[in-house]
């Protein structure tokens, strides 16, 4: 983002934030696209099928795919993402700029809640206040640190005030951390917010009916301040199973689903019940490392164990061949904006992609961790997941490391990105990291000490300080180049092993069109676009 002299207006941060290409990508071998063609006309409904049910969709918590598919569609943010992985303005019209420790929302006036009551700054300054109570033990905390106060300055301006810069902040307020919902609302459901009765947000939908284990409903909400949905209803069922997700699609039991098993993409695509599209996912998949304690404690095992793995052979079977093997824990489209010395230097020293079992064995002889014990999660969430550990097994074996596998059941795959306990035992996991904003440093500042994903307790000053610099600069050039830095630091130590770009996969039958093909999905009304095909 650049930083005006005076004024930063809403409009001016769409140009200036600068998103993937359109079509094509280096994250991918297949075409990518943004759109699925636009809808026709109007349904009375239609069914989505997610791979999970999440545990809540109080939007504190909303920090996982089945959290925020859903969640998108009900609760909005004072900004939002476009389909083209741009910013566009959200329930605020214009946000400026005025001085680097301030930030400036003005809202748009009208807009109703879905009790009926009308959005006022009050709820804005009560839903961010949420993210930084620690009671509430936000997921988005961590986009909050920089704040000193959130303060009302009109009946619709809300005013940011930040202890230091921060060129992070206002691109996360198009996402779950700059959700509104109406205080009142909130403050009626207590503990209960999120998993029963009513979100109070202001989307294009509203929580209807949760079936638990098996549904939600969401209703079309006719009072929405913009463009009402073309479905009186989407309903969204949990399969967690890969082969009965697949099967559903392929009967017209769903209509289309985020998430595709990749174990399934040929079936689908030669299928003729319908098309399956690709997006710009800005997803990398890693082996996140949850424990320095055992073996991965040392470097050199790390080194060791990405020495060993197959990428290449995990991309054909594991992804179906729709990715591409990366030594890069950051997404070539997350650095699109970035000028040209600075993605060089982003990339010029990343992590050896190809296989040397021989270094591989003399490093673990040399760390004297031949034959020790590190285990990974697994899990029947589909392939990619339960592949890449199997990957590491082999890699492990043929190196003289015991790793063992820990199966997970896919609704509790979730807890190990939100709670300790279901980390504990486990030295790594595979996790599909993807950006929240189009912004290197959304990843790479996982690795500052104390930040929500390291979970492994890395800590150094020196890259702490970097961190801190980036996101202090708002000059997006000189940003990208201490990014450059930190990613080259997390490349060589190795803080979670990168192994794929992967891209954004939707299947929608021939009933159905209008959903986006990207990622925007997760932070934007992506169902209200969802209608007929013909």
């Amino acid at each position: 983002m650049v930083l005006g002299t005076a004024l930063l207006s809403a409009a001016a941060l769409v140009a200036a934030c600068s998103g993937p290409p359109r079509t094509g990508s280096d994250a991918s071998t297949v075409q990518l696209s943004a759109d699925t063609p636009p809808a026709k006309g109007e349904l009375d409904s239609f069914t989505w099928a997610t791979y999970a049910e999440p545990p809540t969709l109080d939007y504190t918590q909303a920090f996982d795919y089945p959290q925020n598919t859903v969640l998108a569609n009900v609760c909005e943010s004072l900004m939002r993402w476009t389909p083209q992985l741009t910013l566009a303005p959200g329930l605020a019209e214009k946000a400026t700029n005025p001085d680097p420790t301030t930030w400036v929302y003005d809202l748009r006036s009208g807009v109703h809640f879905h009790d009926g009551s009308t959005m006022t700054a009050d709820d804005v300054v009560f839903s961010l206040g949420r993210q930084t109570d620690p009671a509430n033990a936000a997921a988005w905390a961590q986009v909050f640190q920089n704040v000193d106060t959130i303060t009302s300055t009109g009946p619709l301006q809300v005013t940011v005030k930040l202890k230091q810069p921060d060129s992070q902040f206002p691109q996360y307020m198009a996402t779950a951390a700059g959700v509104v919902a109406a205080r009142a609302g909130v403050e009626a459901a207590g503990k209960d917010y999120g998993t029963t009765g009513s979100l109070d947000c202001t989307g294009p939908f509203k929580l209807g009916s949760w079936a638990k284990g098996q549904s939600i409903e969401l209703d079309r909400f006719d009072d929405y301040w913009g463009a009402k949905a073309k479905s009186k209803k989407a309903v969204f069922r949990f399969l967690t199973d890969p082969s009965a997700r697949t099967n559903a699609m392929l009967t017209g039991e769903v209509d289309g689903g985020y998430l595709i098993p990749t174990e399934s993409y040929d079936r689908l695509r030669g299928s003729g019940a319908g098309t399956l599209y690709f997006g710009e996912g800005l997803s990398t998949v890693n082996l996140n490392v949850t424990s320095m304690r055992g073996p991965l404690g040392d470097l050199r095992v790390r080194q060791a164990l990405s020495l060993a793995l197959d990428r290449s052979g995990f991309v054909k079977t594991g992804l179906a061949g729709a990715g591409s093997v990366t030594g890069s824990l950051t997404t070539r489209a997350a650095w699109a904006g970035a000028p040209e010395d600075a993605r060089k230097a982003a990339f010029a020293h990343l992590t050896p992609t190809a296989p040397d079992l021989d270094r591989a064995k003399a490093l673990v002889k040399e760390a004297g961790a031949e034959g020790k014990t590190i285990t990974v999660a697994t899990s029947t969430i589909g392939q990619d997941v339960s592949l890449l550990a199997t990957a590491v097994q082999a890699a492990g074996a043929k190196i003289g490391l015991d790793v063992r596998l820990r199966t997970i059941a896919p609704n509790a795959f979730t807890a190990l990105f939100t709670d300790p306990k279901a980390r504990e035992g486990l030295d790594m996991f595979p996790e599909t990291y993807y950006d929240s904003i189009t912004d290197p440093l959304d990843l790479l500042v996982n690795f500052r000490t104390g930040a929500y994903q390291n979970f492994a307790g890395y800590s150094d000053k020196a890259y702490d300080e970097l961190v801190d610099r980036a996101t202090a600069e708002y000059d997006p050039a000189k940003r990208a180049a201490i990014e450059a830095e930190l990613q080259r630091t997390a490349s060589e130590q190795l803080l979670w092993l990168p192994v794929a770009e992967w891209p954004t996969a939707v299947f929608l039958n021939k009933r159905v069109t209008g959903a986006p093909t990207t990622i925007s999905y997760l932070y934007q009304p992506w169902a209200a676009a969802v209608g007929a095909a013909r």
